[in-house]
């Protein structure tokens, strides 16, 4: 399936690369650090920051972007998206920020077009409520973390 996304870029993103899949079937599009040439941003162990994509855009109703962490970034430097996976309400018109944070053990630095994350757009289903007095049995009941045996 594709769907039409308008994107507008910022003065500060005008140079850099739209997001696009990098494979045949890949899930998400990198987006990629706007921060200003020659100014990196600096992550030490345990700093976090919203790092700007240079990037705006209008999703359809009945989608939602998934701002999700780069596997790569996360095993080579402990950085992630921190509130993974970020969520792009298809009302949001603002600039697209990733939050990351650095867990690893040494400084990051992050240069302007760097990949940060990706980006993933997919329907959104919505809730209809139906309150009642009970809920329906299953095998695990109101078992909760750990309930299923794993280990």
């Amino acid at each position: 399936m594709t769907v039409g996304v308008r994107v507008m870029r910022l003065d500060h993103g005008r140079d850099l690369p739209l997001p696009a899949y990098e494979t045949t079937d890949a899930a998400g599009m990198d987006l990629r650090a706007a921060v200003a040439e020659g100014e990196p941003c600096r992550l030490a162990p345990g700093d976090r920051a919203a790092i700007p994509t240079g990037l705006c855009i209008a999703l359809p109703p009945g989608f939602e972007g998934q701002v999700r962490p780069r596997s790569g970034l996360a095993l080579k430097n402990g950085v992630t998206v921190l509130n993974s996976p970020g969520t792009i309400d298809a009302d949001y018109r603002g600039e697209i920020r990733v939050i990351l944070i650095n867990h690893g053990p040494e400084s990051v630095t992050l240069r302007r077009g760097d990949r940060i994350a990706q980006l993933v757009i997919t329907p959104v289903t919505r809730a209809a409520w139906e309150e009642g007095a009970n809920l329906e049995g299953t095998a695990r009941g109101a078992g909760g973390f750990g309930s299923t045996g794993g280990r």
